[in-house]
């Protein structure tokens, strides 16, 4: 509702008419009202419905009200739901609760591999004819006004002793340290309790956040940069894949990892160096590429076109002759059967070049590093810029970063603060 307008002030003349003299109103801008729509009582006590949640894991939250809800809602008759392999267990039993209590007809089961949010699956479910897509394990990196069918997210957020990663932390740490505390999405509920809990001792402990990602989440390809007087990350994940990707973007920070199955911290390493030293290798051999092959991921949403245009557009402007090949899943023995590229651009996931870049035959580079070779964007090597408090050289993890780089595929763009430059030879 927008805020009511002040009277203007104004002073009359003699006629009592009003002069020129006035008086500035500061005019405030409308409050943005959200009205959160509650779920039913009929559906939160459906004494049937909590008596089947509870063939699911107490500790998991499924949101499963608010999807009947939802469902509901909608009309929804025929759905399909996506998992991540280690939620596919539970498939059977949230379709039944859907079929039973959601008024579903049918319900597909999407098989096929979901590594994170970017896999979702909306085109194969607009194929199926569904009427929703559910999406289990993930954030919101599609957003759901644009996905082809009505998407719903669950985080499916995870339960654990918090107390107990409370006092590991108090144990391992000097009071007052200036800690980054992160982890993945299931566990950011219980990460903001850490925080709430540590205040006393770690006032400076602070909850990262790079938007649209939720305060504290990390992606694979996504993390954010962190003050450079930071002492340590403790990172929340039962795995290191997320965890090297905020190691990636600040090399100099000591990282930590606490798994909250096992119930260890860890101090976790990265080769820093060999890393870039691979990638710096492979970006340079691509410079001096004549046929370049363009690879657009078709698993879910992995592939942005809006990406794959621009590079054709560079690499047209440059007269370099190029092939565009869809693939939903990348691997050495199918690019090998794709005739005599000089170099690869897999415009996918960027951590199959980082981690995986040597099993190649050739050069197979993020779009990122692709611009980097074709002199659109400066090196992260050699440039003062590109530099972070000890020297070291910051190789962006910014994928889905709102505000990362024109080589980056966010859904949710704000101009780039990075620097763009041509350039005529990469060395």
């Amino acid at each position: 509702m927008a805020a009511a307008a002040a009277p203007q002030s104004c002073k009359p003349d003699g006629n009592g008419a009003q002069g020129s003299e006035q008086k500035a109103v500061v005019m405030k801008p409308p409050v943005k009202r959200f009205v959160r729509q509650q779920v039913p009582d009929e559906i939160l006590h459906n004494i049937d419905l909590n008596e089947a949640m509870g063939a699911l894991p107490l500790n998991y939250n499924f949101e499963i009200h608010k999807t009947v809800w939802r469902l509901k809602q909608a009309h929804a008759k025929c759905i399909a739901l996506q998992f991540p392999e280690g939620l596919l267990m539970y498939s059977c039993i949230l379709a039944d609760i859907f079929e039973r209590f959601a008024g579903v007809e049918d319900c597909y089961i999407m098989g096929d591999v979901t590594y994170g949010a970017c896999c979702v699956d909306d085109y194969s479910a607009s194929a199926l004819e569904a009427d929703f897509l559910v999406h289990y394990g993930h954030s919101c990196l599609v957003p759901v006004d644009i996905t082809s069918v009505p998407c719903l997210y669950v985080f499916v957020d995870i339960k654990f002793d918090v107390q107990h990663l409370i006092d590991t932390i108090r144990h391992n740490f000097e009071a007052g340290s200036r800690l980054e505390v992160a982890g993945t999405i299931q566990f950011a509920s219980c990460i903001q309790l850490v925080k709430q809990d540590l205040a006393h001792d770690f006032p400076t402990l602070h909850v990262p956040q790079s938007r649209p990602l939720s305060p504290g989440e990390v992606l694979g390809c996504t993390a954010p940069v962190l003050d450079a007087k930071t002492d340590a990350i403790v990172f929340v994940a039962d795995g290191r894949f997320h965890l090297e990707a905020i190691m990636i973007a600040n090399p100099t920070i000591p990282a930590y990892r606490y798994d909250p199955y096992g119930r260890v911290l860890t101090r976790e390493e990265y080769d820093q160096e060999g890393m870039r030293s691979v990638r710096r290798k492979y970006v340079q051999q691509a410079s001096r590429a004549q046929q370049w092959g363009l690879v657009l991921g078709t698993l879910g949403r992995q592939g942005n076109p809006r990406i794959l245009t621009h590079l054709q557009s560079v690499l047209e402007s440059r007269g370099l002759p190029f092939t565009t090949v869809l693939l939903s899943e990348l691997s050495p023995p199918k690019l090998q059967q794709m005739g005599q590229m000089d170099a690869w651009v897999q415009i996918a996931c960027p951590r199959l070049s980082i981690d995986w870049g040597e099993g190649f035959s050739k050069p197979t580079l993020t779009p990122y590093e692709a611009l980097i070779a074709l002199g659109e964007v400066e090196p992260w090597w050699g440039h003062q810029s590109n530099k972070i408090s000890n020297g070291s050289e910051a190789y962006p993890m910014d994928y889905y970063a709102r505000d990362g780089g024109i080589w980056n595929s966010s859904y949710s763009k704000k101009p780039t603060s990075r620097r763009v430059a041509a350039l005529p030879h990469i060395s």
